[in-house]
């Protein structure tokens, strides 16, 4: 590790010779063409917005619901949160490039909107898995649910998920701008995402790539394997249950959350865990769409259409009397 801090410092050194250090970045987005540009710019912002109030909406009524005040719903109320704030992060600035011929991005600002990025990301991840270990333990230990999900389980299982996030993401985003960057300082990308970024490196990238599958390892496939093995678990303990009528209501609450794992972390496994050389921008945008934009669309009409609770939750918060079957 000291070599490689060493070999940077002379990699530094001998780019600022001959170059000026980037102070800030152009972010290419999807099209050069402003007609193109304007329909982009309404299709994200109904997205955007449906996803504000989707997911503003799913963490107001498990406030205000007592009935909603559960293991579950705390988890996916955090979810929502973070959903809510990594969508924000990136599309608003989207928007305005969208709508302006200025894209420009400080480099101050891109490594904020790296880190915070990168932050919620893995934050997200790890809640995942302590909602799959929710749902192993409330249908194969039914009885002991209310004292293992205790409340200072839950916030334990969620600042632990924080604090990984926070860590990880600093040595994500350290790696990654230590690097010397002298120009070009046009990133193919909407937004500072570590892989269009290190594409501009005046330096070799290839430790960056390993300390990118080694941390894409820890923080993707660990928390899959852990959901996967809870899922196993659920399973055999569902096929258990003798009627059919509750081996569905069983499945039911289970499928929103392996719906919605899949449709973020397979992009992101494909994103962080293949060499950099090996990836297509346009290829890296429509993933980066997927797990930024459209997952956190599609997360409050996956849990609120397949949710009896959320709806009468719903129901009550506008004063409709409650009938749902």
């Amino acid at each position: 590790m000291a070599s490689y801090f060493l070999r940077r410092k002379v990699l530094h050194s001998r780019d600022w010779k001959n170059h000026s250090s980037v102070t800030e970045f152009i972010l290419l987005g999807f099209s050069r063409n402003p007609r193109t540009n304007w329909i982009l710019f309404f299709f994200f912002l109904f997205l955007y917005l449906f996803t504000v109030l989707g997911n503003g909406l799913i963490v107001t009524l498990i406030r205000v619901d007592a009935r909603l005040h559960t293991p579950m719903y705390f988890f996916l109320s955090i979810l929502s949160l973070l959903d809510l704030s990594y969508a924000t992060t990136t599309v608003p600035q989207m928007l305005v490039h969208l709508a302006s011929k200025n894209k420009t991005i400080s480099y101050v600002g891109c490594v904020v909107q790296m880190y915070v990025f990168l932050t919620l990301g893995i934050t997200e991840t790890w809640i995942f898995t302590a909602m799959a270990y929710d749902r192993y333990v409330a249908i194969c230990y039914p009885l002991h649910y209310g004292v293992q999900m205790s409340q200072t389980l839950c916030i334990l299982l969620a600042v632990s998920s924080a604090l990984c996030g926070l860590i990880c993401a600093l040595v994500y985003t350290v790696f990654a701008m230590d690097l010397p960057y002298c120009g070009p300082n046009e990133i193919n990308h909407f937004f500072c995402e570590i892989p269009a970024v290190l594409k501009l490196a005046c330096a070799d990238t290839s430790l960056n790539d390993q300390v990118d599958f080694i941390l894409g390892f820890i923080l993707l496939l660990i928390p899959l394997s852990l959901i996967l093995a809870s899922y196993i678990r659920i399973f055999m303990s569902i096929l258990r249950i003798r009627s059919t009528q509750g081996r569905i209501k069983a499945f039911s609450t289970c499928a929103s959350h392996i719906t919605v794992v899949t449709m973020f972390c397979i992009p992101c496994m494909i994103m962080y865990m293949r060499p950099g050389s090996e990836a297509s921008p346009e290829d890296d945008k429509k993933l980066a769409l997927f797990y930024n934009v459209i997952s956190a669309f599609l997360n409050p009409i996956i849990y609120s259409l397949r949710n009896k609770d959320v709806k009468r939750a719903f129901l009550k918060l506008i004063g409709v009397s409650e009938n749902v079957q």
